[in-house]
């Protein structure tokens, strides 16, 4: 009976070291959560796109295109300055970010998409409105369970497929920024998720290069504030609370 009962312990304590030694494997080395956005994907982002605008002088200004007048052509200098109407660039990006432990081993869960429209408008020093959309069906992670949990209990992104944030108060840049310029500023705004709306205030940094602007930020969300789930399930557990962050690319709009 003594060596039944040592090969079922033996038995458990080797299934707790697989269990915990796999844990740790996937925690450290298989789930791969992209860096933080940071001001280098704004610039990146601004540098890799570059608009040239030619113009003669019998017809209007045209984006890429060269347009003859007679024997010549003029090239234009793009407007200056940020005054006026911005619209949402492909090359925007919103994720999520939550701290989670599986098994009691530290790692980050992350997920984001390029799926934003938006506008902003722009007048000497101050953003005076803005809006934005978010696509919450177009998330992906590097885990599909992952993504299944969060499009499913988590968000319900069946009944709530949009997110939104719609500017309040405006933003005071106060200065207009030179070209390739980083000006830091606050945000206030109405921010919708799964239904709930909140008012949020945080920082960013607005970046102007290549006649386009980037914009950087994170905002804190507590899960509980907008009546999302809290994401623990079996033996993983996360903090009741995670970031939203984003880098926002605009265009002049046409």
């Amino acid at each position: 009976m003594k060596r039944h009962w040592k090969k079922i312990v033996i038995g458990v304590v080797v299934l707790v070291a697989l269990v915990l030694g796999g844990s740790f494997i996937y925690a450290k080395f298989i789930n791969k959560a992209d860096d933080p956005l940071s001001q280098q994907d704004v610039l990146d982002k601004l540098d890799a796109t570059t608009t040239t605008i030619v113009v003669d002088t019998t017809a209007a200004i045209s984006t890429d295109t060269t347009i003859a007048a007679g024997d010549t052509t003029t090239t234009a200098t793009p407007a200056t300055g940020v005054d006026g109407n911005w619209t949402i660039a492909a090359e925007s990006e919103v994720g999520y970010r939550v701290d989670e432990s599986i098994n009691g081993f530290a790692t980050t869960a992350n997920g984001r998409t390029n799926a934003i429209t938006g506008s902003l408008a722009i007048a000497g020093t101050t953003a005076t409105t803005g809006d934005f959309t978010v696509d919450m069906t177009t998330f992906k992670s590097d885990e599909s369970r992952r993504d299944g949990q969060f499009n499913g209990r988590i968000m319900a992104v069946d009944q709530f497929p949009t997110a939104t944030f719609v500017l309040t108060a405006p933003i005071d840049f106060r200065k207009i920024p030179a070209d390739g310029e980083t000006i830091s500023a606050s945000a206030t705004g109405d921010l919708t998720l799964r239904g709930t709306t909140n008012s949020v205030t945080f920082d960013l940094q607005a970046t102007f290069k290549n006649n386009r602007i980037g914009v950087l930020g994170q905002i804190p969300i507590v899960f509980a504030d907008y009546g999302i789930p809290n994401p623990s399930i079996a033996t993983i557990s996360t903090e009741d609370n995670g970031l939203l962050e984003f880098v926002l690319i605009f265009d002049r709009a046409a």
